[in-house]
């Protein structure tokens, strides 16, 4: 089923999330969504955005709501409506779980307001001495090695020691909530493209989450620290504390959010340097384009991909006409290759101004932890590049996870030596 403004021709529905090549390969295949239908509602019953102006559009109208129960399932074809039944218990704790990220103001506005502060580009700088110590820790035994998996032994151990220090979460019980944060990261994906197991998984991954932070909040209740988990359990807005599901939802999703999405930035930053010298050399050698070159990687590499909005009121996009009620995915990543917005977009370019990018998304649910994550950024990769010049990939092809709204690198193979 498709829509079209009046006097054109329908546009051929393109979009299929089942297709392996969106999370493997998917920027050839934007740029055809991009020229053949840039908004259009395709089979699965859900509006599809891929241009840069709309997605930019539709983030921006408070009409689009990051709420799902705010989507009419009655158009959604069978097999992929979510519903919550008022006999289904579990799925009520779920919904009343879910973090504020996926939920509309006021709740959405009290709960970030509450953990914001932690994430002003002031306390963020304060974290950059503490995060070049962990770079170099992490360095030099790479470089010891030799031939490592940059993903396993760089990209991924630096973003979660950082905001296990900034949460109060001790960093040894990494490996205990690696595989749940993997799980939920896995999660995000719509469950229509995931199995069973999958979902269940996610479902196991989030109790066990529940209760490793409900100890731990419980510890803080007792003996309250600096940390922000101590600051959590004392919080209160307008004289009310947070619930315990809200705490728990907000732990969570600082801690997985924080170092999930960071982890393809890095990643893929680097990935990007090894497959551009020239760039990897201007990176290297001039510290101008430090802060542009990290921006570029956020947009070059797209570690959100996507994301997804419910309409509460009707809406034209370009000539098209949605309805209250119906869901919109907008393809950030091909709104960050779109040629109307960038200059030659399929070229890497670390000196790149102006440079617009959608990787944060944008408006009240533009990411909270961005000073964060640039900051990590721009740390590892200078110091990457600086103290291993000679980075080169030892294999001939990557491998991405299968994910496709959190994309990001299975591995990361490289030989270094400084």
């Amino acid at each position: 089923m498709t829509s079209s403004p009046k006097g054109t021709t329908p546009a051929r529905p393109v979009f299929d999330p089942y297709d392996p090549l969106w999370a493997s390969d998917p920027f050839p295949l934007y740029a055809d969504l991009r020229q053949r239908a840039p908004v259009h509602r395709n089979d699965l019953g859900f509006w599809v955005v891929a241009r840069h102006a709309d997605c930019l559009a539709v983030l921006r109208d408070r009409r689009a709501s990051s709420d799902s129960t705010n989507v009419d399932v009655e158009r959604m074809p069978p097999g992929i409506r979510t519903r919550v039944a008022a006999d289904d218990p579990m799925a009520a704790a779920m919904l009343e779980m879910r973090p504020f990220l996926f939920r509309d103001p006021p709740d959405h506005t009290r709960l970030r307001g509450l953990v914001s502060k932690a994430f002003t580009p002031r306390v963020v700088e304060s974290l950059r001495a503490r995060t070049q110590q962990v770079v170099d820790e992490l360095l030099d035994a790479a470089l010891e090695s030799g031939e490592v998996d940059l993903v396993d032994r760089f990209a991924y151990p630096l973003p979660v020691r950082i905001i296990c220090d900034l949460l109060g979460v001790p960093v040894e019980d990494q490996d205990r909530f690696k595989v749940w944060s993997h799980a939920l990261a896995r999660g995000l994906d719509p469950d229509f493209l995931l199995t069973q197991e999958v979902i269940d998984a996610r479902v196991v991954a989030l109790g066990q989450f529940a209760q490793y932070f409900f100890e731990l909040l419980a510890e803080r209740r007792r003996a309250p620290g600096e940390d922000l988990l101590s600051r959590l359990v004392q919080a209160e807005d307008g004289g009310t504390v947070l619930s315990e599901a809200e705490l728990l939802s907000t732990c969570i999703l600082l801690l997985v959010a924080g170092h999930e999405t960071t982890v393809n930035l890095i990643a893929g930053g680097a990935l990007a340097l090894l497959r551009h010298p020239d760039q990897c050399e201007r990176f290297r050698t001039d510290p101008a384009v430090t802060r542009s070159g990290v921006e570029e990687m956020l947009r070059y590499a797209s570690p959100v991909q996507l994301t997804g909005r419910s309409l509460t009121g009707d809406f034209d996009l370009g000539g098209f006409g949605l309805r209250a009620g119906d869901f919109v995915m907008l393809l950030l990543a091909s709104g960050n290759r779109d040629p109307e917005e960038f200059d030659a977009p399929e070229r890497f370019d670390v000196a790149r101004s102006p440079n617009n990018h959608l990787g944060f998304g944008f408006g009240i649910h533009h990411c909270l932890g961005a000073p964060l994550a640039r900051m990590e950024a721009q740390v590892a990769l200078t110091s990457l590049v600086r103290r291993a010049p000679d980075l080169a990939l030892t294999v001939d092809d990557v491998i991405y996870k299968t994910n496709i709204v959190l994309r990001g690198l299975e591995s990361l193979p490289v030989a270094m030596r400084g």
